[in-house]
């Protein structure tokens, strides 16, 4: 709709012509609030005058709008009023979903609320009545309305100290029209006008700030390029309280005004947060001024709203409420705090900072929240194993509770605790399983919430094997007994390599009580199944006291259905991360992490710490492919700032301590894959985009090793170095080979190589290597907002819709297909309308040419297949995992069965989530050959019908 206007509130309720005999009493009932938060709201009329939200007006309106359709015989009708009192809860709960804890809204947003939930209810016709009463208002305010200018003399600005003062018209437009600079297709004028359109009398001086973001905000769906004035209309506030609080000018400060006021700025915040006791007072010992000097103020502009909203909601300093961190003032204290042990500290963190300004890389949230702070606690994620014993078990939750406060992700190993039944030497009694304490591990984890900054979050793993495996498989359900359920905990479950041979030739599987079969834990490859088939021969004697023997293509099935309907447990196999683990000699991967990319070692002296950051991949491509020199920069610049966490990184329990410091594993990653895709013009479901995560991976992986390589000649290699793969010359390339021999069968997993690295190898021989693991791909979801571009490996989800996070609810638009239809004369408003039917798909629009729609196909319209195919090509890089989300549309067991045996097939060490849609979703969104990513029995779309070793498809 196009038509605006300038009503009073009483204007929510259409005044359709109507028959005299249509007058009716609306039932009582009618008038009733739908929702109690709606009395937190109130309306912006068009006058400037702020009333109460009535949401009985809304039931008026719409029952008029039903009457002036169907007539006067349908007041009476009951269908008529359950509709209405429906579709009005819905305006009402979409309302006070974007302000729970209240707040203002104009009547124009009430009354697109109300248009908006008539048409997806269907109600094709009222909805057009109500959308043509709008307009014929429109029109007849527009003939009257009084210029905006005038409009403006009458309004007055409620400043901080209760004062009022008149409208800064004139401000207004220069931070508008400055934000606008420079960014194609936006209009300022259109963004004052809209502002305008939500001010009124007495309006406090920090909400007009907000009405001016909000209104650029609404703009983003029809030009993505107005994220970027979203966000420097939000930079406006930024400074303005900023600089107010270091005691600066409280009218803030223009782009240009501030380019000049950066460094005194800079300076002045550093010796605040040092005495309010927020930064390290290390910070104080650096060169401030010549540090000031680095800082590049033009940089604020390159970030969209999104990322600069979720920078100030969750990662900017703040005193009282009060936050007084600038976006580059945060990145040098990130990279402050990441030089304070470099023996050139100034030039180290002018180099970190140049490296986190530009895009480039990003390190992980716990470094962005906590470097250069008094506690910083910079590592991503922290492994553990659970002893069996009721102390080591409550010490194991006390230390998720520490690791957890300080924004570390973790991963539980619960294997060893004995299964339900299992006998009690210490009490004579009998145990109650596992459940009952993922249970308070699941509270914990809810409990320590970092802060309020992020959710705390924990993963469980358990074995296949375990006896309590199917209560374990249920564990995310939402019925049955609650007191055995943990809804907030993400559980995995670590699948050995035995258990995939006996699905496939649908044999029998044992269930065993780990008090019993202790050593199955320690075990993997050939040692696992000889251990584990004696166990069963034991059990068959009648020498175990607890064993179940189940179908392993039932629990299979179980699993996958699990996996289905709740999303959990995740699916991870075990041999594979131990077979190509460079660290075989020092222990046993028995688990992963949050994400299931980390792969490290745990035991019962050790917690397993890995320390995340990653390459922003779209930033080092051009039309020519990918640039070396660049990324090979970046890579070099990165490994040093992750080695350094591992030093400077504050350890809230010592068996992390001890493990960091023996090992230092870092996991440097890539985000912005389907990015960089774009602007090689490959799309995501092709054997190019396949060839090209080969490449790129394997482009980062050697610079990573070799970056680490040369910290080790210059710093000494990682204490438990000797007899790791790498000292042998065996390098994850080489590591395939392992597998392969440890299943006894070859891997339909490609091995072909680019680059030099025998070269590599010889110089490991000779120096060592900096880190025991280099390399994992996490799923980036926050750090990649913040830099602007697609998480991590993820294809894009849609190519319109609407994200929500702790910081709210944002429009996002795909810029890349925006520019596409635009040089081709396609991008306007019904297309825009179109991919809002159509849930982001341009599949289905007819005037999108076909090599649009390849390129810009979405998560669920790509067989899982390719996205399984690409994971291998990078996963044989990889010295650990990488998050893999599979997406798939319309969900069948074979389908699943499928998918997951041609994963396991092909190498992965991990997956992730499993992602499906609705049958209601998959109808609206079918794409014009009437199938959403199709997974045949087989597998599909990458592989041929033969598994041939000279195929590039089946690699």
């Amino acid at each position: 709709m196009t038509a605006r206007g300038f009503l009073r509130s009483k204007d929510l309720i259409p005044e359709v012509t109507m028959p005299a005999q249509s007058a009716v009493s609306l039932p009582a009932e009618s008038f009733e609030h739908p929702e109690s938060r709606a009395r937190d709201l109130h309306v912006i009329r068009r006058d400037g005058q702020v009333s109460g939200f009535d949401p009985g007006k809304i039931t008026v309106a719409m029952t008029k709008a039903y009457l002036a359709v169907e007539g006067a015989n349908a007041s009476g009708s009951q269908r008529i009023r359950e509709t209405v009192e429906r579709l009005v809860g819905q305006v009402v709960e979409a309302l006070t979903r974007r302000q729970p804890a209240g707040g203002r809204v104009h009547i124009e947003d009430i009354q697109d609320q109300v248009e908006l939930a008539l048409m997806r209810a269907g109600e094709h016709r009222v909805a057009r009545a109500y959308v043509l009463y709008r307009e014929e208002r429109a029109r007849a305010r527009q003939d009257q309305a009084e210029p905006v200018a005038a409009q403006a003399e009458r309004l007055r600005v409620t400043r901080a100290d209760g004062g009022q003062v008149p409208l800064d018209e004139a401000r207004l437009r220069r931070i508008v029209e400055e934000s606008c600079q420079r960014i194609a297709g936006v209009e300022p004028e259109a963004i004052v006008a809209e502002t305008h359109r939500n001010l009124y009398d007495g309006i406090p001086e920090a909400e007009l700030g907000t009405a001016l973001v909000m209104c650029a905000r609404t703009l983003i769906e029809r030009e993505p390029g107005y994220s970027y004035v979203a966000a420097g209309l939000l930079l406006d506030t930024l400074r303005r309280e900023a600089l107010s609080f270091l005691g600066g000018v409280e009218a803030g400060a223009t782009f240009e005004e501030m380019a000049k006021r950066y460094p005194d700025y800079f300076i002045a915040y550093v010796r605040r947060g040092v005495e309010l006791e927020l930064l390290d007072p290390r910070l104080l010992e650096f060169d401030l001024e010549r540090l000031a000097r680095v800082l590049e103020p033009a940089r604020d502009r390159q970030f969209g709203y999104l990322g600069l909203q979720t920078l100030y909601d969750r990662y900017f300093l703040h005193y009282d409420g009060t936050h007084f961190e600038l976006p580059q003032a945060f990145f040098m204290r990130v990279a402050m705090g990441l030089a304070l042990n470099e023996i050139d500290r100034e030039e180290r963190a002018a180099e970190f900072y140049r490296l986190l300004a530009s895009f480039d890389f990003m390190s992980s949230t716990p470094t962005l929240f906590n470097a250069g702070t008094r506690r910083p606690q910079l590592s991503s994620c922290y492994l553990s194993t659970i002893p069996d014993d009721l102390d080591g078990i409550y010490s194991a939750i006390r230390d998720n509770a520490l690791l957890s406060k300080f924004a570390g992700g973790l991963g539980n190993d619960w294997t060893p605790v004995r299964a339900l039944g299992a006998h009690i030497k210490g009490t004579n009694g009998r145990s109650q399983g596992v459940v009952p304490f993922l249970k308070v591990a699941n509270d914990t984890a809810v409990a320590v919430n970092q802060g309020g900054r992020r959710r705390g979050a924990v993963c469980a793993y358990l074995e296949i094997w375990h006896l309590d495996i199917e209560e374990f498989l249920e564990l995310r359900k939402n019925t049955g007994d609650e007191r055995r359920r943990t809804h907030d905990m993400n559980t995995a479950n670590w699948v050995p390599d035995l258990f995939m041979r006996r699905v496939i030739d649908e044999a029998d599987w044992t269930l065993f009580s780990p008090d019993e079969t202790p050593d199955l834990h320690d075990l993997y490859g050939a040692a696992f199944e000889a251990h584990y088939r004696e166990y069963e021969a034991q059990a068959e004697r009648g020498e175990l006291r607890n064993y179940k023997r189940v179908s392993a293509v039932a629990l299979w099935r179980r699993m996958l259905s699990m996996l289905f309907e709740t999303g959990h447990p995740w699916i991870t196999f075990k041999d594979a991360c131990n077979a190509r683990s460079p660290q075989q000699h020092t222990g046993v991967v028995h688990s992963s992490n949050l994400c299931t990319e980390i792969t490290l070692n745990t035991s019962d002296d050790e917690i397993a710490v890995c320390n995340l950051g990653s390459v922003n991949l779209a930033a080092h491509v051009g039309a020519e492919g990918i640039d070396a020199a660049r990324l090979e920069r970046t890579v070099r610049t990165a490994m040093r700032m992750l080695d350094n966490v591992i030093d400077i990184n504050w350890y809230s329990v010592p068996q992390a301590r001890r493990a960091n410091m023996r090992h230092r594993p870092v996991g440097l990653g890539v985000m912005g894959f389907q990015d960089a895709l774009y602007r090689l013009g490959l799309p995501y479901a092709s054997r190019e985009a396949v060839d090209f995560a080969d490449r790129s991976m394997e482009t980062i992986s050697y610079y990573a090793i070799q970056a680490s390589s040369e910290l080790a000649q210059e710093r000494g290699a990682y204490a438990s170095f000797a007899g790791s793969l790498w000292s042998r010359g065996i390098l994850p390339i080489d590591s395939i080979r392992l597998l392969a021999e440890q299943r006894g069968e070859p891997l339909t997993m490609d091995t072909s190589t680019t680059l030099d690295w025998d070269a590599l190898r010889e110089r490991i021989r000779r120096t060592g290597m900096r880190n025991s693991n280099c390399l994992a791909i996490a799923p980036t979801a926050t750090i990649a907002n913040i830099v602007g571009v697609s998480p991590s490996i993820e294809p894009t989800y849609r190519n319109l819709y609407v994200k929500s996070n702790l910081s709210g609810e944002f429009t996002v638009v795909n810029p890349h297909l925006v520019e596409a239809l635009k040089a081709r004369g396609l991008w306007d408003a019904v297309l825009v309308n179109d991919l809002k039917y159509f849930d982001g798909s341009v599949q289905a629009i007819e005037r999108v040419p076909e090599p649009i729609k390849a390129l810009y196909t979405t998560a669920f319209e790509i067989d899982p297949n390719w996205l399984v195919e690409a994971a291998s090509r990078r996963q044989k890089w990889l010295d650990q995992s990488q998050s893999l989300n599979l997406y798939m549309a319309e969900a069948s067991g074979p389908k699943l069965d499928a998918l997951y045996r041609n994963a396991w097939r092909r190498g992965l060490k991990t997956t992730y989530y499993l992602r499906s849609l609705g049958a209601t979703h998959v109808e609206k969104s079918t794409v014009a050959d009437g199938a959403l990513n199709r997974v045949a029995a087989a597998p599909a779309a990458p592989a041929c019908a033969v598994d041939d070793p000279e195929c590039e498809a089946c690699q």
